[in-house]
């Protein structure tokens, strides 16, 4: 455990699929507005994480034009996914954009599904992260992880897809146990987490279009 930083400001990595690609467990129900659907929510996610306090900058990879160009005009500097190699290559080249940029800052991958994510959720979760060298975030059933902080100088090591939340313990992380963070813990994959994440409350993007859809 390293001292606790109140001031550490963190370098937010979030990686975006090509939208064509984006939710496929949500193509039956949601047919043509997957794509609609899946930027949405990384807008929502991107808005709360550039409201929080904590976060220096938030790095979007990405090697879908549309999103880069929608999530920098709500304050996200877009990065090419040039590794196109999958998620845990794109975060790490995501992370070497972020130190070049901002070397003093902790750097954070964190997932681009969280529409009812709140920037105060996210800035109790990075002040907990400042305490550890490596931490994580758990998602809702506890099985994967939706936020990984390596802080200055750590390593960072993201082991992010399938059961993600054993993984990231066993390479030496610290679980973050928060039980007031519903918002960052909910990603969506499937119609019910949608519907989850709609109860506790998405934001304006999510939220408009799930109105037009009746959802």
């Amino acid at each position: 455990m390293t001292g606790v930083v109140d001031d550490q400001r963190w370098s937010l990595v979030i990686p975006v699929k090509r939208l064509a690609a984006a939710k496929s467990r949500l193509a039956a129900p949601l047919g043509r507005h997957r794509a609609e659907l899946a930027l949405a929510i990384a807008s929502d996610t991107v808005m709360a994480a550039v409201e929080c306090p904590r976060v220096a900058e938030v790095i979007v990879v990405t090697g879908d034009p549309l999103a880069a160009g929608a999530l920098a005009d709500l304050g996200a500097h877009p990065v090419a996914d040039e590794p196109d190699a999958g998620l845990n290559p794109a975060l790490r080249h995501g992370a070497r954009s972020a130190v070049r940029r901002r070397p003093d800052a902790g750097v954070c991958a964190m997932s681009a599904d969280l529409p009812a994510l709140r920037a105060a959720e996210l800035d109790r979760v990075l002040a907990a992260a400042a305490r550890h060298a490596t931490a994580f975030l758990a998602d809702t059933p506890g099985v994967g992880t939706t936020l990984y902080a390596a802080s200055p100088g750590a390593a960072f090591r993201p082991g992010f897809e399938g059961s993600s939340r054993l993984r990231h313990r066993a390479a030496g992380a610290v679980e973050i146990d928060l039980a007031d963070v519903p918002g960052a813990r909910r990603d969506v994959d499937t119609l019910a987490d949608l519907r989850e994440a709609a109860r506790l409350g998405v934001g304006p993007h999510t939220a408009k279009l799930l109105g037009r859809l009746s959802f």
